[in-house]
């Protein structure tokens, strides 16, 4: 099965440069715990709750006046349309991630795939499982 069997198509994007508080309010709309953050519909990062809460809200910063851009996460995992869902999910495992944004070979966004996608479409609750379980091992304190 292929990523682009399970995935979300036309994932919700953020401009750069509206505010944090702007960006918490779509996430709100959207009920969504993260936004792709793209400039011409080319990714260039992604803006996480916890970007907000441990980037902007735990350092202090004012989200009504801080930028997307000063608080989001650069590196991105992505995956391509045409991948095996089981690449992603070992991408997943690997990273300690729930979802992975997809995007074409211009790095241009098309969707999301998200564990709960592979959970509902995927059938496959082994898969599933050894993703969740990795998810659920602690990471490693920053330092």
């Amino acid at each position: 099965m292929l990523v682009s069997d399970v995935m979300t198509w036309d994932a919700e994007c953020t401009d750069p440069d509206i505010s944090v508080q702007e960006a918490a309010a779509m996430m709100k709309t959207l009920n969504v715990g993260m936004l792709p953050v793209c400039v011409e519909n080319r990714l260039i990062g992604v803006l996480t709750d916890r970007d907000i809460t441990v980037r902007a809200i735990a350092e202090g910063l004012d989200p009504a006046a801080v930028k997307v851009r000063e608080v989001m996460t650069a590196n991105v995992v992505a995956c391509r349309k045409d991948q095996d869902i089981h690449e992603v999910a070992r991408l997943m495992q690997d990273e300690q991630i729930r979802r992975v944004l997809v995007l074409d070979r211009d790095k241009r966004l098309l969707g999301i795939v998200s564990l709960g996608d592979l959970a509902a479409y995927s059938g496959d609750t082994h898969l599933v499982g050894k993703v969740l379980q990795c998810l659920s091992e602690p990471a490693k304190p920053v330092t």
